[in-house]
């Protein structure tokens, strides 16, 4: 088993990622709003150098990303990367989407 973790940048393929995944058998899925560093930093107005070229990196018209997590069984978890990578597109291109899984060891009121 396996924790999936996703911060969703591009949160404009929210529902179509979400049908997706639900299509496939794989729900349960907790979503949380989430702000990123360096747009809290960005916010905080401070001029300093390294924040006006962090500014230039990140899309000023998205408010918030969505951080995605859920547990999986092995099979499920690969299943779903593979849906993420064909919804959100490229993750190594910037504001897209990151994920990581963590071992599970045990659960209780999980279905699989």
């Amino acid at each position: 088993m396996q924790f999936m973790v996703m911060v969703l940048n591009k949160v404009e393929v929210l529902d179509a990622l979400l049908e997706r995944l639900m299509g496939n058998g794989i729900c349960g899925a907790t979503i949380l709003n989430s702000t990123g560093m360096v747009r809290e930093l960005a916010k905080s107005g401070e001029d300093l150098p390294i924040f006006g070229t962090l500014r230039m990196l990140i899309d000023p018209e998205r408010k918030e990303s969505k951080t995605i997590f859920m547990v999986l069984t092995d099979e499920k978890a690969k299943e779903a990367k593979k849906i993420i990578r064909e919804v959100v597109g490229d993750l190594s291109k910037p504001d897209t989407a990151v994920i990581f899984t963590l071992p599970v060891l045990s659960t209780e009121g999980v279905e699989f």
